[in-house]
């Protein structure tokens, strides 16, 4: 975890200066979110509306179950900006020149995993052959699987994949209908506290686990000014979730109706920090893609850093 000071200096030199707004017609800045991640943390805290205020600038808030179904709405011009993993920018990419990375945060080795019930014979990632595997399609997790399986000498073919979102795989793992599950925080964190598990995997020397803030190209485009607003009152709320767990642990309870113990564990596993896009990061999100490419799960090679944006 970082200090409030590193946060706050992981900001890049850009966005420090200033919260200035272009003084123009209304605006509506629509963000989608999800039950964990540094945005939802920004509902909570309201900074971003404070520094909005006074502004012709509203902003609508929309929650997703996960990535690839947040920046489907992103690509179809729904929804503005939003945070996902590190695989469904590179699915979206491929299907659209619509989303544009603005910013990453560290990894977080212990946010995802994949895991079987305690009960379950399968003691490692091999044992997985000829199993059930559920996972989001073209999320995180499918990156984690797909490395995972590699590492053991796997692949995708080794195993049956079924494709279900958290909401649907939860009572298929509860009930013994699917062997094994690749799930991310909070949903890993509900079930662990739920029922005794047994991880197979976690991202800790697989992959990196990290998150992507995520904007429309267009939008990026014409509101350079709303994208530095955004970046330094996320930096700021990382600052003030990381000093104050237990007040955003009981605000995260209440919206989203976890219990207050999963949330916490969820938080305690979440990485914070604002970093500006850099070569290596690119470069680490082209290797996932060429990866995705030579399993035949993309239609064509895409190019990363084609979808970066460039502060002006």
């Amino acid at each position: 975890m970082l200090s409030r000071r590193t946060l706050l200096g992981a900001v890049p030199a850009i966005l420090t200066a200033g919260n200035a707004l272009a003084a123009d017609a209304a605006r509506t800045l629509r963000i989608g979110y999800q039950r964990y991640g540094t945005l939802i943390l920004l509902k909570h805290t309201g900074l971003l509306e404070k520094a909005l205020a006074g502004s012709n600038v509203t902003v609508a808030w929309s929650e997703f179950a996960a990535g690839p179904q947040l920046l489907q709405a992103i690509g179809a011009g729904a929804v503005d900006f939003g945070i996902t993993g590190d695989a469904p920018p590179i699915f979206a990419q491929a299907s659209s020149n619509r989303v544009v990375y603005v910013g990453h945060e560290p990894v977080a080795p212990y946010g995802e995993a994949i895991i079987v019930p305690e009960s379950s014979p399968i003691r490692d990632v091999a044992g997985l052959r000829g199993k059930q595997v559920a996972l989001n399609r073209a999320s995180n997790v499918h990156w984690l699987l797909l490395a995972a399986l590699a590492k053991a000498g796997l692949t995708m073919a080794d195993i049956e994949p079924v494709f279900l979102v958290p909401g649907a795989a939860r009572p298929a793992f509860d009930s013994g209908r699917i062997d094994s599950w690749a799930i991310w925080d909070p949903y890993l964190s509900a079930v662990q506290e739920a029922k005794p598990t047994r991880v197979l995997t976690w991202a800790e020397g697989v992959v990196g686990n990290r998150q992507f803030f995520l904007a429309e190209r267009g939008f990026a485009r014409k509101n350079p000014d709303l994208i530095q607003v955004l970046l330094k009152q996320i930096a700021a709320s990382d600052a003030w979730s990381e000093a104050h767990k237990g007040e955003a642990s009981q605000y995260l309870a209440s919206d989203t109706g976890l219990p207050l113990p999963v949330v916490r564990k969820a938080l305690d596993r979440l990485t914070y920090g604002v970093q500006p896009m850099t070569p290596d990061v690119v470069a680490e999100q082209q290797r996932i893609a060429d990866a995705f490419l030579a399993q035949h799960l993309l239609p064509a090679k895409i190019t990363v850093a084609d979808a970066v944006w460039k502060a002006p």
